[in-house]
């Protein structure tokens, strides 16, 4: 797995939400507001975890499944991997963004919990999907309705758990992704060859594939995870002015300028003014996350058709590895990034540079090795790096964003890598189709993508360093 954030993990970013949720953005007057009781804060973060989860699990799982609405479709490899990212991310480049900054508006607890009630709802309708049509249109949805989950989420937390807590809250909610992504394989793996053997279900009336009731099932799981966050206690924003502002726009402003602050194109422009910076670090992004993605979606495919594994063997094997690399990833991140920071200010882009080679390595060699358990285990090595380099990554973001503008920018940050990280399967695909040709070799697609794109990252995260050290300079000399 390519080196790049895992999009709901916002571990670097706690010392600048402590901040924000201590102090108000623009005048830094520290709040008096007692914090909301442990009980309801743990509850709530127990029901974001349970949607964090959901969501990494049907990601999961419908890698798992990518072979099968192959055949099943009767797809190509392109068809595949235009199913498999750009079908999700279709509407999520027009509302995504728009709809992050709901969470900056309204009651953060709604907003998680309609995204929630769209998602279970899409997840139902590709349950029910009766052509490949339908299930790409049912795919297509899946994007939007998540897209507010992080940015809700983020903000909910800030303001339920004081500085000393918010820490052990991040950590705690990387059990969602770590949860979805292992289990998803482990369970999704035996569901499958559960079902396979099994006769096509006929549900009102429809005839479907007997893997598609994975998704309605995980359609009755999110509508449960929509009642459990609609139950959360909204917190009161802290150090924020809700009647002299509204989602960080004045309220004496005019239409025109709170639809341009809507859209996030203030944002666009201070990440511009920083573009020595910013535009290196969002280009390693984007390359790493295509390569992320692509892996991610034609692993077990490549498993199938290289070493002739089925999804059952993939998931026992494969699940204790990436639980395995993901607990170390996250450690060392956080090591490695503490250690060089002692010893240089460019330590999270430093960090982030060494990390990504790293994982080229792996990403170039996982698909050469000879037997089935030891790619795996390259594999699961460079989702290591992979997560460990997402800490420095998203560290070196929240460091020079400009604090008023924070969480936009960093929700340009997610899109960048949602949109490009779903463009991966497809780009795998075509490679595999056209270039490649041949359906047994997909490992040399998967060789090809990793060896083109994870050099040019890896050389775009070392170009930043000088430019983000002359940045937190800068910072430091005005106090920041």
């Amino acid at each position: 797995m390519a080196g790049a954030m895992a999009p709901t993990i916002p571990d670097d970013g706690v010392a600048a939400l402590q901040a924000e949720a201590a102090f108000d953005s623009e005048s830094a007057v520290p709040t008096t507001q007692p914090w909301p009781a442990a009980g309801a804060a743990w509850f709530a973060l127990f029901a974001i975890v349970l949607a964090t989860f959901l969501n990494f699990f049907d990601q999961t799982v419908f890698g798992m499944l990518a072979q099968r609405i192959k055949q099943d479709f009767a797809l190509s490899d392109e068809a595949l991997g235009f199913l498999g990212g750009p079908a999700s991310v279709i509407f999520f480049v027009v509302v995504g963004i728009p709809l992050a900054r709901l969470a900056d508006i309204y009651p953060r607890r709604l907003v998680l919990a309609g995204g929630m009630l769209a998602t279970a709802t899409i997840m139902a309708l590709g349950g029910m999907a009766q052509s490949f049509g339908q299930f790409v249109g049912s795919r297509m949805f899946l994007g939007a309705g998540g897209s507010a989950h992080a940015p809700a989420s983020y903000s909910l937390l800030a303001d339920f758990f004081p500085p000393k807590k918010i820490t052990r809250a991040f950590a705690v909610l990387q059990l969602g992704f770590i949860g979805g992504t292992t289990v998803g394989v482990a369970l999704g793996g035996k569901l499958i060859m559960w079902l396979a053997g099994r006769p096509d279900p006929v549900l009102l009336g429809l005839r479907i594939h007997s893997w598609q009731l994975i998704l309605l099932g995980e359609a009755v799981a999110g509508l449960l995870a929509a009642l459990l966050l609609l139950a959360i206690r909204e917190p009161a924003r802290r150090g924020h002015q809700p009647a002299a502002r509204q989602g960080g726009v004045a309220a004496e402003t005019s239409l025109g300028r709170r639809v341009v602050a809507f859209t996030g194109l203030d944002a666009v422009r201070a990440i511009h003014a920083r573009g020595r910076v910013y535009y290196p670090l969002f280009l390693g992004l984007a390359l790493a996350a295509i390569e992320t993605f692509g892996l991610a979606f034609w692993r077990v495919p490549f498993m199938i058709r290289t070493y002739g594994w089925d999804e059952g063997r993939i998931g026992m094997v494969m699940a204790p590895m990436l639980l395995v690399s993901s607990l170390l990833g996250i450690f060392l991140g956080g090591v490695f990034v503490e250690w060089m920071a002692k010893r240089h200010k460019d330590a999270n882009v430093r960090c982030a540079a060494i990390l990504f080679a790293l994982v080229t390595i792996c990403a170039i060699t996982a698909p050469l090795m000879p037997t089935g358990e030891t790619s795996l285990a390259v594999m699961a090595l460079g989702g290591m790096f992979g997560l460990a380099g997402a800490v420095p990554q998203n560290a070196a973001i929240q460091r020079i964003a400009p604090n008023e503008m924070r969480g936009q920018v960093t929700a340009i940050y997610l899109f960048m890598f949602t949109f490009f990280g779903a463009m991966g399967s497809f780009v795998v695909g075509v490679v595999a189709q056209r270039i490649v040709g041949v359906e047994a070799q997909l490992w040399k697609a998967l060789v090809i993508t990793a060896g083109a794109l994870l050099p040019i990252a890896t050389v775009s995260m070392i170009l930043a360093i000088r430019p983000y050290r002359e940045e937190v300079a800068r910072l430091e000399a005005q106090g920041r």
